[in-house]
């Protein structure tokens, strides 16, 4: 009970050591406040642009490879060979049910192809520069898709290429703009698709890569009459296969080793000849963009690590000044009993209010960045960076009061009396 009564009476003290200079301690907790704003505000914008990038990705599905001609990234220390790539045969649909018949360790396998920039009718009404998927069997347990009415493709419709669509909600839109697009007629190449589903409205996301809003789809064998895909001719239309793993594979290790051999086998690929095709994962892409803003995270500690280095010089200054205005009621409080700690506790404890001061305020600060819009980019304020501008704050009271508050304690009694 002693030692909370001391601590509370040293917060006292404190605190009404800093209402009875308020000009001086505005001037020292300023430096304090632009460093946690600085730091804290590059910080919450890294966070807020690593999120929003990572939420666009959520497209490609988790927990699932997908093999392709091409590679997301290049090799850890190399550059991107796109001659090589180029070269690579494009995946057949022999090689998918190859896959298909033999994979042990997938749950859902699927082929897929996309063409930009398609042109779909119906009637006068018309709307461009649409993607146009061809999806496969499993293709809506790998990609979420959301629908507003109808429903999905069966697995009839799917293997045998009916002219049946899916539209996104700004085609459905456009195309009907008094509704009832089920059970219409759409054309896309001349080809009539009757429609059989509308799918719920997905908005763009922040990396502008088109929505499901603005994209329509057919089964794959539908997408062969319209494309040449799925053959294995180098120059064709690109197809995809895209497998998901099973939750006990952790990393998905044991699917890609067996997807490697299983596929090098059927090339024919000898065992020192390299890969003719990639296995891309989506967190690849997270990794390298992890690694991007890593960077941007440390130039902000570095510029916000000046100003906190001399906002902390500020206080510790200040803290100086203030042992020295109050050096005869130490020796007073120290004759009335005061043990050492009392006298370091209250001045520790002012140098650590001030400081937590400046770092609240720094912290509305960037809450008030916060409430600014910034498009498509949704900036949040973390309670991991909250509780981090805090205890940055802490930190710095606590190293700028040490050495003035250790001087306070250890004051004689009777020399302080007689200070002036």
């Amino acid at each position: 009970m002693l030692t909370i009564r001391l601590i509370f009476e040293s917060f006292s003290f404190a605190w009404k050591a800093l209402k009875s200079n308020i000009l001086r301690t505005i001037l020292s907790l300023l430096g304090v406040t632009v460093g946690i704003f600085a730091i804290i505000a590059v910080l919450t914008m890294v966070d807020s642009l690593e999120k929003n990038i990572k939420d666009s990705l959520n497209f490609l599905g988790t927990g699932v490879i997908y093999l392709d001609k091409w590679p997301y990234i290049a090799e850890a220390g190399q550059e991107y060979k796109w001659w090589e790539y180029r070269r690579r045969p494009n995946l057949s649909v022999n090689e998918f049910k190859f896959l298909q018949a033999n994979l042990k360790n997938q749950s859902v396998i699927s082929m897929y192809a996309d063409k930009r920039n398609v042109i779909v009718k119906r009637g006068s009404n018309s709307i461009g520069q649409i993607v146009l998927n061809g999806a496969g069997t499993g293709f809506e347990k790998i990609f979420e898709i959301n629908l507003e009415e109808g429903r999905y493709f069966t697995d009839d419709e799917l293997e045998g290429g009916r002219n049946i669509v899916i539209l996104g909600k700004e085609v459905a839109n456009a195309l009907f703009p008094d509704g009832n697009a089920i059970g219409s007629d759409v054309k896309v190449r001349n080809l009539k698709f009757k429609v059989i589903a509308v799918i719920k409205r997905e908005g763009q996301s922040f990396m502008g890569w088109s929505s499901k809003d603005y994209s329509v789809y057919i089964p794959y064998n539908s997408f062969r009459k319209l494309y040449q895909t799925g053959t294995g001719v180098w120059n064709e239309l690109e197809s995809t296969i895209g497998i998901k793993g099973h939750e006990s594979d952790i990393g998905l290790v044991e699917l890609e080793n067996e997807i490697k051999g299983l596929l090098r086998s059927k090339r024919g690929l000898r065992p020192r000849s390299k890969d003719t095709f990639s296995i891309n994962r989506p967190e690849a892409i997270a990794n390298e963009i992890s690694g991007v803003f890593d960077v941007l995270g440390l130039a902000g500690w570095v510029i916000g690590g000046f100003s906190i280095l001399v906002g902390g010089f500020g206080i510790a200054n200040i803290m100086f000044v203030s042992v020295k205005e109050r050096t005869p009621i130490i020796g007073l409080q120290k004759s009335l009993g005061a043990k050492n700690f009392f006298i370091l506790f209250q001045f520790l404890f002012e140098a650590v209010f001030l400081s937590l001061i400046g770092g609240l305020s720094g912290l509305f600060l960037v809450y008030l960045m916060t409430l600014i819009p910034f498009g498509s980019l949704v900036v949040v304020l973390t309670f991991k960076n909250i509780v981090l501008g805090l205890g940055v704050s802490s930190i710095i009271g606590l190293v700028a009061g040490i050495v003035p508050a250790a001087m306070a304690a250890r004051l004689d009694p009777v020399a302080a009396i007689r200070a002036n």
